[in-house]
Parts: C-alpha cells; structure tokens; sequence
C-alpha cells in the first residue's frame, strides 16, 4: 500500500498554511512545508516499529524537512533509536547526514508546524486523514511508540479505539488491534530541562517496546 503524499501547499488547515507562508517569506530556504515521514531503507514495508510525533518544530524538522531533524528534541531520539538497534549511522541534525532508519519510521500526528508548538483540536483531527493511512501502510507494524498526549490520543483514534480504553500516561502500555502502544512524555527540551522527561525514563518507553517487538 502507497503511503499516502501530503501536498506541499496543503490547505486544509488554514491557520497552518498561513504560518508556513509567513516563513517561507522569512525563510526561503527553510523546508516550510508539510514534513514527510522518515522511513528506512525498504519503504513502508519494513516497518516493525512507528514513532509518533507531535508536529514539526519551527526550526526544526520545518526547517530542515526530517521529523526531529534540527532541535533538541531529535537529539535525545536519535541516540535513543541507535542505542535499541532502530538506527544507525551519525546523526548531525541535518537531512543529509547519513543516518539510516532500521525497522522502524518516524510520522508526526501533525504534518505542519504549527505556530507556538499548539496545534488545535481542528488541526490534529484533519491531520488524522494522513495518520491513518500511514500507520495501515505498514503491513509489518506491532509497535507504536507516542510522544506526548496529542500525539497518542490521535494514534489511539487512528486505530479506531476510545481513549478510555487507552488512555495516555508515560511509560503506559496498550495493546489495540494487535499493535502494543507505548507512550512517553514528548522528548522536548522543556520537557527534559524541568525533570519531566529524564534519559532514563526515555530509554524504560524503548525498552518496552523493543521488548515488545522481541516477544
């Protein structure tokens, strides 16, 4: 199954759309566009494991066109995916950089940067049309990790499921049609400066799901 292509100029969010013009303005040379997932070598097809992210970050994967690509953020998530055998290669936050995904892909719930990091419930919900389909494109798929609650409420969504039935907490683990859900706080530098978010509570969300993905 093809993964489906978000437009470049996509107008569906209209809000959005007006930011990501405000920066291409700004910044010719930015991305500044609906980011597409980062998949590994073999396509859709070689997915075992998904991440899900918010959205991309202004100065980030918006500038540079790679989920977590270019902000604090991807650093903690890149050593983390390295150091659980789902990447390989040096990560130097920029697309270009060689690093190569294994196994596993990166998607954001939220294709286009949304102005102060604060998609609206309108947003995520048209977004969903994209998510969806993404996460049916990996006939492989059994695990998915979320990154914060808007990333995992609308994975939950995606897969068809009440939030009741799993609703999010870091470190929380469900299992919905067949897919073990694993979700965290997001990997975001505020999250991690505040104590929110540690390294070590990071590396316990991977370990579940490579444990998961072991069984």
């Amino acid at each position: 199954m093809p993964l489906p292509a978000v437009p470049s100029d996509c107008p569906l969010c209209p809000r959005l759309a007006a930011f990501r013009h405000e920066w291409r303005a700004k910044e010719p040379g930015w991305h500044n566009a609906p980011v597409p997932e980062f998949l590994p070598e073999g396509g859709a097809q070689a997915v075992r494991l998904l991440v899900v992210g918010l959205a991309p970050g202004l100065r980030g994967a918006n500038r540079t066109g790679r989920p977590f690509t270019g902000d604090y953020a991807g650093d903690l998530l890149y050593a983390t995916l390295k150091r659980f055998g789902f990447a390989r290669g040096t990560f130097a936050a920029r697309p270009d950089d060689g690093l190569t995904l294994i196994d596993a892909a990166i998607v954001n719930a939220v294709r286009c940067v949304p102005p102060q990091n604060k998609p609206t419930g309108p947003e995520i919900n048209t977004c969903r049309q994209f998510l969806t389909p993404a996460i049916g494109a990996s006939p492989r798929l059994s695990v998915i990790v979320t990154l914060g609650r808007i990333a995992h409420d609308s994975t939950v969504r995606a897969l068809g499921a009440r939030l009741k039935d799993a609703p999010f907490a870091h470190a929380a683990q469900t299992r919905i049609g067949g897919i073990d859900i694993v979700s965290s706080y997001h990997c975001s530098r505020y999250n991690t400066n505040t104590g929110r978010l540690t390294e070590a509570m990071f590396t316990d969300v991977f370990e579940k799901a490579r444990a998961a993905l072991d069984a």
